[in-house]
């Protein structure tokens, strides 16, 4: 597939200035030479152009905001003054596979001063006595030549930048983590609360439920006691006297 067929796949509808990452790896290049794309990626961080025939980079449209450009396995011997006038924020570069042979054709790379990961493995240059040493001098910027440092330790998987944006909010959805953790025990402390309250308010209603019930016992025992020693009071007046019987029949 040609680059400007590729290309207006990879915007899917979205307008260029809305593209931070463009993908058009293994599809043909016209004569060697970056086709369709322009200045208006104006917001464009990641161009990944890997294996797809150039020969020049010298028509790389200006994109102030790029970081990190793959141009690995292509036929790039030189032309990397662009480089530092089209893309001056650039961290990282990959041209591994390329046909670069001379230290001196990375001298253009000295303008790049944010420069931090360059890539040429799989490079001519790269057999060349002291290849290292001579690349670190060349460009002091640099952190990782080649996957590592100057002292031979191996650069992290991802970009340093973003790791630590990650570690940033790691950090932030830990304590988010704690504060909900808090919270929530918070909750269920006033829940406990609010049981117990409950429990307590219930007790006392039953204990006063107890006591109005032995209030009310209290009382119908004792109407019960006033009405039996009313009785006791008019039996006496209605059972006749045993005496005046006895005085009846003595008479008779």
């Amino acid at each position: 597939m040609e680059m400007k067929k590729r290309l207006t796949l990879e915007l899917r509808n979205k307008k260029p200035a809305e593209v931070k990452e463009l993908v058009l790896d293994n599809c043909r290049s016209d004569d060697g030479k970056i086709s369709g794309l322009s200045s208006d990626f104006e917001n464009l961080e990641h161009l990944s152009m890997i294996n797809v025939g150039l020969l020049s980079i010298s028509n790389l449209p200006k994109l102030n905001k790029l970081r990190k450009l793959e141009l690995s396995d292509n036929r790039i011997s030189g032309g990397l003054e662009v480089l530092a006038e089209k893309t001056p924020n650039l961290t990282q570069l990959n041209l591994s596979g390329s046909k670069i042979k001379e230290i001196s054709t990375l001298e253009p790379l000295k303008k790049l001063p944010h420069l931090r990961n360059l890539d040429l493995f799989n490079c001519e240059v790269t057999t060349l006595m002291n290849y290292r040493e001579s690349i670190f001098t060349l460009l002091p910027q640099l952190i990782y030549l080649d996957g590592f440092d100057a002292s031979e330790k191996e650069a992290p998987d991802s970009d340093p930048e973003a790791d630590g944006l990650d570690d940033e909010y790691d950090e932030n959805g830990d304590e988010d983590e704690e504060e909900d953790e808090e919270e929530e025990d918070e909750e269920l402390d006033d829940e406990d609360d609010l049981d117990g309250e409950d429990e307590e308010n219930g007790g006392d209603d039953e204990d006063e439920d107890d006591e109005d019930d032995g209030d009310e016992d209290e009382d119908e025992d004792e109407e019960v006691e006033i009405q039996q020693g009313e009785k006791r009071k008019r039996d006496p007046e209605e059972e006749p006297d045993d005496d005046e019987e006895d005085e009846d029949n003595d008479d008779d």
